[in-house]
């Protein structure tokens, strides 16, 4: 079964970002983004990420992106989940499944109504697949 595992947030200020969730929930930092910090709680990964003046992807023609940007799922089998978002009116947008299982990667996707997501077989630092209910 697919897992939301992981959330990206576009900040101004990462470390300041960082800082918050080390207060305020008592989150960890499981390492360092290209443009920011990955968080954890132990099951969840949030990346607190500035694009600076880069495009955000799926935001394409935006300034200053804010909030949450999207949010990743970690699944079995990532050929047989394209498959299920296209039938489901998903659209492609960037990222390709990398075969070294050092590698943290997302292939990104477009929900119908716009919303942008990604997918992954290898997860995120930082985060944890199966957890067991209390």
């Amino acid at each position: 079964m697919e897992k939301l595992r992981h959330i990206a947030l576009s900040v101004e200020d990462p470390e300041a970002a960082a800082q918050f969730f080390e207060q305020a929930f008592g989150m960890r930092r499981a390492g360092n983004a290209m443009r920011g910090v990955y968080m954890t709680d132990g099951i969840m990964n949030v990346a607190l990420l500035n694009f600076a003046n880069e495009t955000v992807p799926g935001y394409a023609g935006l300034k200053d992106v804010r909030g949450v940007i999207h949010f990743g799922m970690w699944v079995e089998n990532l050929e047989e989940a394209e498959k299920r978002i296209v039938e489901a009116g998903g659209t492609y947008l960037t990222g390709r499944k990398e075969t070294d299982p050092n590698v943290f990667y997302e292939v990104k996707y477009r929900m119908p109504d716009g919303t942008v997501f990604d997918v992954t077989e290898s997860g995120w630092r930082g985060a944890v697949k199966e957890v067991q209910p209390a």
